[in-house]
This record gives C-alpha cells, structure tokens and sequence, in this order.
C-alpha cells in the first residue's frame, strides 16, 4: 500500500510529531484530561497499587526478578534508568506470567499514536486524514512516528510508546514481532495494523483494502478495452498488497485464456523512479506492451514520464492504470484510470478500532477488508493498430 514520492533523506527519524491538542476527553477515566507537560510527570510515577488481571501481581514479579516495586515501574513505564539485562529480565517474567496493567488503573495519555514506515507522501496523508478525523472528533491529539522506512519496528520506539503512555496505537504497513506485541499488551495499549507487509497474526487486529480484487478489476478493463500484451509493474514482493495485486492481474490474464508472461513484469518500490525507471525497460522492449498496469499511481506517474520521453502518446499509444486515486491521479494530463482504496476510510476505521479496543470492548472482527473500485478516467483506451 506504500506510496512514497520523492525521499527527502535529511529530517530526522524517530521524533513523534504531535498533531491538534485535545480540548475532551471522552474515553474517560482512562484518558485523563492532560496537557502535554503534565503527560511525562504523571509517566514518572510509580504506580505500586497496581494489580495484575493475568496471573500474577507486580510485586510477586518483582519479587521473583529479585527487585524492587519502584523498579518493575519503571519498566513498565518505559523509563529509561533501568539496566538492560534488568529491563529483559521483567520483560519475560510479564510475559511469562500473563500480566496486564488494570485497565482502571492506567493513567493513559489523551494521545492515538501513527506509525509510518515512511512518511514523504500524498498517501500517507489520506491515511492521516482519516486518522486525525476520528482524533479530532474525540477529542485526542494525533501523534506521528516514522520508523525510517524499516517495516520492523526498534525497541527505542516501542520505549517512546510506553513512556507516553498513548491510548492506542495504528501501524501503517509496519508491524511487531511477538515480544514488542507483549510488551504493549501488558501495558494495556491496544494496536491495529493497516495493510500489513507481512502476517500480523490471527490475533492482531488489521485493517486493509481487497488489493487481489482491485488487480483483477484493474487487468480486466484493460482486456475488455482490447489489450493482450499486459504490462505489470508491481510493488515489493515482500509486501501482501502488492502480491495480492499481482494475483489478481495474474488471475484476469488467465481467465482470459492469456498465458502469464514473465517478461512484461517488473518489481518496483512504490516510488515515482521506480515506475520510470521499470516504464523504460518495457517500452524499450522490441514487442512492448499496449498496455501497463502500475501497483499504485506513483509509480503510474513515473511510468508517464518514461512514455514521454520515448515519444508515446497516452492512451493513443500506451494505456495506463494505476492504484489508490490519490487527489494527484485527478489532475495529471491525461487523467489517471486508476483502482481506488479508501485510504481515509481505511485509516478512521482503524482508529475507531483501536479506541474501542481502549474502552474494553472486545474486536468481533480482526480482519477488515474494505472494498477497492475502478475509477475509469483518460489514461486507457482500446489498443491502436501497429504497421506489420
């Protein structure tokens, strides 16, 4: 689902980026109405009274770590003056032991926290549009966090997390191993992945769009407008979005009775240079495709620019379709033919997602697919008919 345009490699990483300040607080006791100086004092607090809902206390773990209360605390609160080995140490035996911070106990901030595995884009702000939407309406601050384009998240992020003590947490594309998974859960800080890159896992909570379908719709027109030599340039192999949407073309080609050529796919980045630079290599090719399908509209866009640059005319003499119909795919020249996947909707309804999981209420569906939908604009056209 990743769409980054042009990477500006100079910020820096690891910052979270707060955005609107909360005037309510509506989850209730649990988000207790703060500023944004008071949020670290109260992190800093030992919180002794506090009682497991799994099987065992905090103080029978710090007991069994052979520490103290104040210390076992600290690691809970992702305070950083704690040994390493130490920190390891009651990780484990919170993992070990099922412990869970009581929900009515927890002194979370007013905050509803976005990871991005990278940031720089048009597509990352719909997903923020749609997240900052909910936040606003109950009265939270939205927060920002780019893991600098890892899909695997470091544990000084997962620190900063527990020390701002947020009420929930959104994962664009990124995700967490087991032990980061635990270590939120016992906290009790709920998580929701959009469009995972790899499995989450049964039990994690994910939001994400019906890439297979939105290929097959997308290679489809392009069959039904006539074209046989089908382009694909796709996203990382290592991403479920993009497989799924090399499934679907796939799927529609031999539907159609068309055998599946290796030689018209390529493997891109979901970056602007990659559909330029993969656009170049096809329609160099001495038997080019008529027509290219792009895994989102940025690569789209570079694949325009290797057209232009070779002399051919879209739709008369290449046909395109992208995927996501960002605001841009509207105003390029011609306008994009492209699958739309609500990205703002995507992002709302993982945060309405995530603050219910912070209210206690237990998640029905893990698994939320919302659907995709050919936009059909200027890029596509029946194939022209070549000199023999």
């Amino acid at each position: 689902m990743s769409e980054i345009g042009h990477r500006d490699r100079s910020r820096s990483r690891g910052h979270p980026i707060q955005l609107r300040p909360a005037e309510r607080h509506p989850l209730g006791a649990t988000i207790p109405p703060v500023n944004s100086s008071e949020v670290h004092s109260q992190q800093e607090r030992p919180t002794l009274a506090e009682s497991a809902t799994g099987s065992a206390t905090l103080a029978e773990i710090a007991r069994e770590a052979g520490i103290s209360a104040p210390t076992v605390s600290k690691v809970l609160n992702g305070r950083g003056d704690v040994a390493q080995a130490t920190r390891e140490r009651v990780e484990e035996l919170l993992r070990l032991r099922g412990y869970r911070r009581p929900r009515s106990t927890a002194q979370a901030a007013p905050l509803l926290e976005l990871v991005f595995h990278e940031l720089e884009s048009a597509w990352a702000l719909e997903v923020i549009r749609g997240a900052e939407m909910v936040a606003r309406e109950e009265g939270l601050n939205l927060v920002l966090s780019e893991s600098a384009g890892r899909l695997s998240l470091g544990q000084s992020w997962v620190e900063g997390v527990l020390a701002r003590r947020v009420a929930g947490v959104i994962l664009v594309l990124s995700g967490l191993d087991r032990a980061q998974q635990s270590q939120l859960t016992s906290r009790d800080i709920p998580f929701v992945v959009i469009d995972p890159a790899g499995d989450p896992g049964e039990d994690v909570p994910a939001v994400g769009t019906t890439n297979w379908q939105g290929g097959l719709a997308a290679t489809r027109h392009l069959l039904e407008l006539g074209h046989r030599r089908i382009g694909l340039i796709g996203g990382p192999s290592g991403m479920m979005c993009s497989r799924a949407r090399v499934d679907g073309y796939r799927a529609a080609l031999e539907t159609a009775g068309i055998g599946f050529d290796q030689t018209l796919i390529r493997e891109g980045d979901f970056h602007h240079e990659a559909g330029y630079t993969a656009g170049l290599e096809l329609l160099r090719m001495p038997d080019r495709p008529s027509a290219v399908f792009t895994g989102n509209d940025l690569q789209a866009l570079g694949l325009y620019e290797a057209a232009r640059e070779l002399g051919l005319r879209i739709p008369e003499d290449l046909s395109v379709v992208g995927f996501d119909d960002l605001p841009i795919a509207r105003w390029v020249g011609p306008p994009l033919t492209t699958v739309r996947q609500p990205l703002t909707q995507m992002a709302g309804t993982a945060a309405r997602l995530v603050l219910d999981m912070a209210r206690g209420h237990r998640v029905a569906t893990p698994r939320v697919d919302l659907a995709t939908r050919l936009v059909v604009r200027s890029s596509t056209a029946p194939p022209a008919a070549r000199p023999d």
